[in-house]
């Protein structure tokens, strides 16, 4: 049924707002300080400190500045906690231009193999569209690293430095994608009037190009290097002429199969493994894939892994209830419908549902406080820098985690028996438009 808004109505909004002295003393409030600040909950801060009965030693932290690569500077920050562990080396740091270099070339090919499967559709088809959106974008998850580390290796970060482009990536972004949606334009064509043939010489010569982008824009990768660092105790090491490659196999042991993305999605059906195969990055690499339950599965999996003295990767609605600067994810940090008068309700299954809610960011658990058997806040490195946060560590109470928290990443040890069998059975592909994406 529709309505038209009445100048009579709008004269009775006018007279109920001026009816409530308190909604002149919020107007006030608001237009002055803005929403964050005249709403912030201080006692609900209060409740936050930074003392974990469970604290994973760790420093300095990383900066991903203006891209969106915050899931693999998560994972990389996972595996440079344990390198930090078994070589005694705390702020060793890996490289994170050198894979994202490459995640760059390995999307521009899946993105080809994705339009050319879906080359009989018409352009307004769903999954066309989904795909023209955003051919080749920052944002990524933790198998899509899995994937670029095994086929590429790892490279310490002196070793291959970060570059303009790979720090602000918005204007490389336009370029390429513009380039990779006249390319799809073209092979979609070849397709349709079976020139199959034409189409592999074209594949090669768009993705020559895109190689040749993305090396003028990060650089060429190392090839070579050698691996040179001082430890914890100031002892001097080194490894010479290795390869990305070598580096991982050698100094790493490659249980990365042994990882589960624990999902926590109530508009989904719990205890189910789910895939995401539009979301791949590397052709017959790791698939993307989540095994949704209930989130007390998460946390218990989660302080198992902590108290093992492992960090872990996750993933969260990172913009809901935070406090950037200070650090702070709590989930009653700003008191909105007090100061609006109105009372939101949506559930986090309604918020999924709606779009109002879904994982934006990952970063890296460190450490978490548990009392009385029951954890009350967690530590977060991430990697925004050390000028947020408390030099780059974030806070979140427990709340938070329920609320909006999706998914950690945690070896199949810390996980009963029940949820392995579904980690290692049959996944269940979802659509591109689907929450869990």
């Amino acid at each position: 049924m529709s309505h038209e808004l009445t100048f009579d109505e709008i004269a009775g909004f006018q007279k109920d707002y001026r009816q409530h002295k308190q909604n002149k003393i919020a107007e006030l409030a608001v237009v002055n300080n803005g929403l964050q600040k005249a709403s912030f909950n201080e006692e609900a801060a209060r409740e936050l400190n930074r003392t974990f009965s469970i604290e994973i030693p760790t420093d300095n932290v990383t900066d991903q500045k203006q891209s969106g690569r915050c899931w693999l500077f998560a994972a990389l920050n996972v595996l440079r906690h344990e390198f930090a562990k078994k070589y005694k080396a705390k702020n060793f740091i890996f490289s994170q231009s050198y894979l994202f270099f490459w995640d760059r070339i390995e999307r521009a090919n899946i993105f080809f193999n994705h339009i050319l499967e879906t080359a009989a559709k018409p352009l307004d088809d769903r999954t066309v569209h989904y795909y023209m959106q955003a051919p080749d974008t920052d944002g990524g998850q933790w198998h899509m690293a899995v994937s670029l580390i095994r086929k590429y290796g790892l490279v310490p970060a002196y070793a291959q430095a970060e570059s303009f482009t790979a720090n602000n990536t918005a204007a490389f972004n336009q370029a390429l994608n513009m380039k990779l949606r006249e390319d799809a334009i073209v092979l979609r064509k070849l397709a349709q009037d079976g020139h199959d043939g034409e189409v592999e010489v074209k594949r090669q010569e768009f993705l020559s190009e895109v190689y040749r982008m993305a090396t003028i824009a990060f650089g060429e990768p190392v090839h070579k290097f050698d691996l040179e660092f001082k430890d914890d105790e100031g002892k001097y090491h080194i490894d010479q002429d290795l390869t990305p490659q070598t580096f991982f196999k050698e100094y790493f042991t490659d249980d990365l199969d042994d990882y589960v993305v624990l999902f926590n999605a109530p508009d989904h059906e719990y205890d189910k493994l789910y895939s995401l195969p539009f979301e791949d990055n590397v052709e017959n690499g790791t698939p993307v894939e989540f095994l949704n339950t209930k989130i007390e599965n998460l946390k218990e999996a989660a302080i198992k892994q902590l108290k093992a003295g492992e960090t872990f990767w996750f993933g969260c609605d990172v913009g809901k209830q935070s406090d950037r600067q200070k650090g702070l994810l709590a989930a009653d940090l700003y008191a909105t419908d007090t100061v609006f008068d109105i009372e939101t309700k949506l559930s986090k299954r309604e918020r999924l549902e709606t779009g109002a809610s879904g994982s934006t960011h990952a970063m890296t658990m460190v450490g978490v406080d548990v009392v009385a058997d029951k954890p009350r806040q967690w530590k977060i490195e991430n990697s925004w820098g050390s000028k947020v946060g408390e030099k780059g560590y974030f806070v979140m109470d427990d709340k938070w985690f329920d609320e909006y928290l999706f998914k950690v990443v945690v070896k199949k040890k810390y996980l009963p028996k029940k949820l392995v069998e579904i980690a290692e059975g049959e996944a269940t592909p979802v659509p591109c438009w689907d929450s869990m994406g």
